[in-house]
């Protein structure tokens, strides 16, 4: 028994050690990229960026806000296509196939519903979020040491079942700024395979650091690059943008 509750007693300080050890580098993270109460005053982000393709560079605009308004357009051959536009109720975009504006489905909506909090960024606050974060080790990517931090955030809604939700963030030990984030796919035609997206080329924008290119794809394929080319803090956006097209 004696075995038993030092082994329990051994455990428990583990687990305390690695959050307090995560916390420390997550502070530093906030501390490194212009401060906590900087990142609180931030009500939405709209980032306008590229996307590299095999036809060239294609316009993009990224709408974020705190209260979920999420909005996403990019620009293909002179025609503006809303890919998701949420305005916090209703999710929709337009059909690649019919270009006719279509409603998300009632899982689809409810998972942006609870991404909703992350913003802007999922480590803020996350205590208050219901978020969870562990340290794992250090890891070398490409080249650079990292420290590896679990974050297990509020469960994804898929096929009716509540599944969990779990990113894996790789902080790059010097500057302590994620330099890559990984998951595991939970549904769709790559489901089981590990999605990957490394950011770099961070840049201050009004005293806040931002990453200004991620490259997103599966682990060992080659990913599609983002490009940011600006980045606008606390923007207005016209609601009926959001708002989904009855006629």
């Amino acid at each position: 028994m004696r075995r038993i509750t030092l082994f329990l007693a051994f455990s428990l300080i583990c687990l305390f050690v690695s959050a307090q050890n995560a916390d420390e580098i997550i502070e530093k993270y906030f501390e490194n990229t212009g401060g906590k109460d900087a990142w609180n005053s931030i009500t939405s982000l709209r980032l306008n960026a590229s996307v590299n393709t095999p036809v060239g560079e294609i316009p993009l605009v990224i709408y974020n806000a705190k209260n979920g308004s999420t909005y996403v357009k990019i620009t293909l051959q002179g025609n503006d296509i809303t890919q998701i536009a949420f305005d916090g109720e209703t999710a929709w975009g337009m059909n690649m196939m019919s270009m006719q504006a279509e409603k998300q489905n009632s899982e689809n909506t409810e998972n942006l519903k609870r991404a909703s909090k992350e913003f802007p960024d999922p480590f803020l606050n996350y205590k208050e979020k219901g978020f969870a974060i562990e340290l794992l080790g250090n890891e070398i990517i490409e080249g650079t040491e990292c420290f590896k931090i679990k974050l297990t955030k509020t469960p994804n809604l898929v096929d009716g079942v509540e599944t969990e939700n779990i990113l894996y963030y790789y902080f790059d030990k010097e500057n302590v700024v994620p330099i890559l984030v990984e998951a595991e796919i939970k549904s769709g035609p790559a489901k089981g395979n590990i999605s990957q997206t490394f950011f770099s080329n961070y840049q201050e924008v009004n005293g806040i650091y931002f990453s200004f290119s991620f490259t997103q794809g599966l682990k060992g394929q080659q990913g599609q690059t983002i490009t940011i080319k600006t980045i606008e803090i606390n923007p207005e956006i016209d609601k009926s943008t959001l708002a989904f097209p009855e006629s």
